[in-house]
């Protein structure tokens, strides 16, 4: 069994946009894919541990895979958010890799927000929000400018601390992008044409009045939070996958539903004019993390990483 660990991973140089690819492949096999809802467990109130399976179709070589990533959440751990994946060789059963995820947690985050924002948006789009400007916000604004390196992006970023003169020198090389910094979240909100939500924790709404968002909007709250303001007037709501999002409060309530993943496929054209305000929910799905987890345990499987020998009965036993 290989143990993979995040340097291991950061040797690969997986550029962001691979990772978009990656994103679109895995909605592509998505009908094909048993992608049973996640499952929680909770300590404490702000803890968690989050289990997320997914078996992935045979691919072209003959290859299948199953993998459980386990994401956790503990307050006064340092960092507070970790994860970790078992990848397993479906057809033999064999436990191939123990993998941090935590990389590709972050990076296929930030692609599907990415991927989903250039579905949804309206035509001529470039003026782009962020509100929480982490590693999330890093990782999406990755994908976006590296997979459309030829648009240019004008970026408005929501003032907290220092946190966005550190992103700006972030993205200082690249030169498809331009930044604003704000003070008020309204006047991003309401200026921008997609806006993205990329905070962990919200006490309540970031926005009191939907109205505040212009027509045409695109907005995707990352981590789920702080938007359902929206929900229920918007003309329309994406989710990554139903099962996961129908337990939604305003689920029941959402106009002209369907999975992102339709608009990716040409099933759905997504925006139906250039009016419409649309939200889309990507809950985090196991597909994603599974097919990056099998991309790169191909790329290394050559490679020397450390090995653990699981010594294994070859015969029924008795106890």
């Amino acid at each position: 069994m290989k143990v993979i660990s995040q340097s291991d991973i950061k040797k690969l140089a997986i550029s962001p946009k691979q990772c978009c690819a990656w994103v679109r492949e895995s909605f592509s096999i998505k009908h094909d894919a048993q992608l049973p809802a996640k499952i929680s467990c909770h300590p404490a109130d702000f803890d968690f541990f989050t289990s997320m399976p997914c078996l992935l179709p045979e691919d072209t070589v003959g290859n299948r895979f199953f993998g459980i990533k386990e994401v956790h959440r503990v307050k006064n751990a340092i960092p507070s958010l970790g994860s970790d994946m078992m990848l397993y060789d479906a057809k033999t059963g064999e436990l191939l890799a123990l993998i941090d995820s935590d990389w590709i947690t972050t990076m296929r985050t930030g692609a599907v927000a990415a991927v989903s924002a250039r579905a949804l948006r309206k035509k001529d789009a470039f003026t782009y929000g962020f509100v929480g400007l982490g590693n999330t916000a890093r990782a999406t604004l990755l994908c976006v400018l590296e997979d459309e390196p030829d648009k240019h992006f004008n970026v408005k970023l929501l003032r907290y601390k220092n946190q966005a003169d550190l992103f700006v020198e972030r993205f200082k090389k690249y030169d498809n992008v331009t930044f604003e910094i704000v003070d008020s979240i309204v006047e991003l909100a309401s200026t921008v044409d997609v806006f993205f939500s990329c905070i962990t924790d919200a006490k309540g709404l970031l926005i009191e009045d939907e109205k505040v968002f212009q027509k045409g909007v695109t907005v995707i709250p990352v981590h789920m939070r702080g938007l359902q303001v929206c929900d229920v007037a918007f003309d329309r709501v994406f989710g990554d996958d139903t099962d996961h999002v129908k337990g939604f409060k305003y689920f029941p309530q959402f106009r002209d539903y369907n999975e992102i993943g339709e608009v990716l496929a040409g099933r759905d054209v997504g925006r139906k004019s250039q009016e419409q305000r649309i939200i889309d929910y990507n809950y985090g799905l196991a597909l994603h993390d599974v097919v990056y987890a099998s991309k790169i345990y191909k790329l290394l499987k050559d490679e020397i990483t450390l090995e653990i020998e699981l010594v294994k009965e070859t015969d029924k036993f008795w106890v």
